[in-house]
């Protein structure tokens, strides 16, 4: 049988691309080193029913610094080593990440296995609900822990999770962009932020791109829709720091700007959780 990582990878729709289909996954599910992950989060976490054979990437739980009083913030290393061991996940395995709600917590998956060292990673293009809709299987109940521990050992790559510093620096370097997630209202500080305390608007020199956006019916858009879509935005720029609520849907962006062929990427983790905040960081209303 092939190991999931030898199966083709053509286009931007394969491993490691970084999407497969539903049709991918479920022609190689139960392959050797293939691990697939649920990383819903919110409502989602824990949901009734999950891919055959999927583990529970925990990003509200066990796979965030609860240390810290910001919500998602990237565990250190060790931490997460040893939460993918316990996920079964070698160095050389191969992960196929998704969620309950379609492609919203696992780019956040997807973003932070990088960002640990590991490559082997793709985002299920659709998530649980393509998966549903293929009328391909799910199961119930807990899941089954994995067989043994795995291999996997966490090297962090510098700047890809970045903190306010970066992004202040970027808002004024002419080389870089900061892309800001969140709904066209909340950037513009019309409508409430829906974490209490927080201030309205955005960084003065952020674009605006609602993770919606960068999908259609549920899927991820094309590669080249998405270049023409990062192009209208941030020109020739090509460092681009993505920002959401907490750090999640940012994610997103970054899997799209992947898909669009840019690939000096980072993510802020306090997000507008952390700038909006009461503080001397700068925040304007308005488009």
């Amino acid at each position: 049988m092939e190991r999931a990582g030898e199966a083709l990878t053509g286009g931007d729709r394969g491993p490691f691309g970084p999407l497969v289909t539903v049709e991918w996954l479920a022609h190689r599910s139960g392959a050797p080193g293939l691990v697939v992950l649920d990383a819903s989060v919110g409502a989602h976490r824990g949901a009734s029913r999950r891919i055959p054979g999927a583990r529970i990437f925990d990003i509200d739980g066990a796979l965030s610094d609860h240390s810290d009083p910001l919500p998602h913030t990237m565990p250190a290393a060790d931490r997460f080593t040893d939460e993918m061991r316990s996920l079964g996940l070698d160095d050389d395995g191969t992960v196929v990440v998704y969620d309950a709600a379609g492609i919203y917590s696992s780019a956040r998956a997807w973003w932070m296995l990088q960002s640990m060292g590991f490559d082997r990673v793709a985002v299920l293009d659709g998530g649980l609900p393509a998966w549903e809709a293929a009328g391909l299987p799910v199961e119930s109940g807990r899941p089954a822990p994995a067989p043994r521990p795995g291999t996997f050992t966490a090297r962090p790559r510098p700047g890809w999770i970045v903190g306010g510093d970066a992004v202040a620096a970027a808002l004024v370097d002419p080389a870089s962009a900061v892309l800001d997630a969140r709904s066209r209202d909340r950037f513009s500080g019309t409508a409430p932020e829906p974490r209490p305390g927080l201030r309205g608007g955005h960084m003065p020199g952020a674009v605006n791109l609602p993770f919606g956006e960068v999908q259609r019916e549920g899927l991820m858009r094309r590669a080249a829709e998405l270049t023409g879509m990062f192009a209208g935005l941030v020109a020739d720029r090509e460092k681009l720091i993505f920002s959401c609520g907490s750090g999640v849907t940012a994610c997103v962006l970054a899997l799209a700007a992947r898909l669009a062929g840019y690939r000096d990427l980072a993510v802020y983790d306090g997000s507008w959780s952390e700038w909006g905040l009461p503080s001397d960081r700068p925040v304007v209303t308005g488009r």
